[in-house]
């Protein structure tokens, strides 16, 4: 098994605490919302939200994902942190068994945020990762990133 770590950050005019609501803690609600064209919704196979949880994230038709399920493994509110696991999908392909994800949300410039994220990609054998799939996954995330950040800037009530 081949392991291959990414690092990223986004940064946003919205602040820290504000963005964990909406990004992280409301994602199954809002990001439909923002990105219909993109996420149709997600359901809970099991679990309350917590660790441990399984989700499942349905993408619209149009889209070269048509679902992904992830495990919740941590969720850390007093430190803005969030991880988990993509255990099962169409993102993994014949590569991929899983594919981790670390986020933290931390007080940036001028009362906004930066959004620091590791991704961590656990290949099946000794498969190697192309750099186009993760500019491609990366390119993916920042939209809906962006998505959410102009969602907020429009409706400066919500999640505060």
């Amino acid at each position: 098994m081949g392991v291959f770590t990414y690092e990223s950050e986004n940064i946003s005019v919205i602040a820290p605490a504000r963005l964990f609501k909406s990004l992280i803690l409301d994602a199954d609600n809002l990001v439909p919302k923002v990105v219909p064209h993109a996420i149709k919704g997600t359901e809970i196979i099991s679990g309350n939200g917590g660790p441990g949880t399984i989700k499942k994230v349905h993408f619209h038709e149009n889209s070269p994902i048509k679902y992904v399920v992830h495990q919740i493994d941590s969720v850390d509110t007093e430190n803005l942190s969030y991880g988990y696991t993509v255990i099962e999908g169409d993102a993994l392909g014949d590569v991929v068994e899983k594919i981790t994800y670390q986020n933290k949300i931390v007080a940036g410039p001028e009362g906004g945020s930066i959004v620091k994220n590791t991704s961590t990609y656990y290949t099946k054998g000794d498969h190697e990762i192309k750099e186009e799939q993760i500019k491609a996954g990366k390119e993916r995330s920042a939209g809906l990133f962006k998505a959410v950040e102009a969602y907020l800037v429009a409706n400066p009530d919500a999640y505060n």
